[in-house]
């Protein structure tokens, strides 16, 4: 392999591992490992309140669940999801400490 090549094959394994979904469980473990950074998760929605395009919901995967802090709407339960965004380890839902969250830049409802 050419070292060009392997170069083109390095980034782009980036790129696409940089877009996996992370396992909840692994983020809500070790929060100050991922703290500030942009992750990929998907779970289903198990709880939500919204107002005016703006809350927060709860998702849960088969290692966990998280709280999800949301300015684009919140998806109804039940809903299978895909998010991306910013993990805050010390982060408030409507005065409530919750933990670990994310701040959410997109959602994407999986059909």
């Amino acid at each position: 392999m050419t070292r060009h090549s392997f170069l083109l094959a390095l980034a782009a394994a980036l790129v696409l591992s940089a877009c996996a979904p992370l396992p909840i469980g692994r983020i809500t473990s070790d929060p100050t490992q991922f703290r500030n950074r942009t992750v990929t998760v998907s779970g289903t929605v198990v709880t939500g309140v919204g107002l005016l395009g703006r809350g927060g919901y709860q998702i849960e995967d088969s290692t966990g669940k998280i709280f999800v802090i949301s300015s684009s709407g919140v998806p109804s339960r039940g809903s299978r999801v895909k998010v991306k965004g910013r993990v805050l380890d010390a982060a408030n839902v409507l005065g409530t400490p919750v933990g670990t969250a994310i701040r959410e830049q997109h959602h994407e409802v999986e059909r």
